[in-house]
């Protein structure tokens, strides 16, 4: 593990990527250990969203869904379009039993998409959770998506 190089001195040019780290440590499901290299992470970029938002995702794996929806909320504080947070977030009010605030959150996501490899995935659930819980066709604004 790189935090180990960390600690016993490794040198500028081993410097360790602890969000690489611990996005392969939530790869294989050590999600306190992810946790660590995360914190690690955002202590040397404290703005970084991605790393907040990997937080909150662990968070979400280890079942503290208080934490992780803290976490949603503090990235929206900074960036009240953060996609990946308005999809987090959404999936943790349903949870809950907040149907009114996930849908919300479905709306939000949808308004402005994420790019890459895995984003039809998941615009297409929210889509389908968002007419689910709308009880038909997704809105207008969810279409143009």
């Amino acid at each position: 593990m790189a935090l180990w190089k960390k600690l016993f001195g490794a040198s500028d040019e081993e410097k360790v990527d602890y969000y690489r780290e611990g996005l392969e440590l939530l790869k294989v499901a050590k999600y306190h250990e992810a946790l660590t290299s995360f914190r690690l992470a955002q202590r040397e970029s404290p703005t970084d969203q991605a790393v907040s938002q990997q937080i909150a995702i662990t968070y979400t794996r280890i079942g503290m869904t208080d934490e992780a929806m803290k976490t949603y909320r503090a990235v929206l504080e900074r960036d009240p379009t953060a996609s990946g947070a308005h999809y987090g977030l959404a999936f943790l009010m349903l949870r809950v039993g907040r149907e009114q605030e996930a849908a919300e959150h479905l709306r939000a996501f949808l308004a402005q998409p994420p790019d890459g490899p895995e984003a039809k995935r998941h615009i297409d659930h929210a889509r389908a959770t968002l007419a689910e819980l709308t009880g038909g066709a997704p809105e207008a604004e969810a279409e143009g998506s």
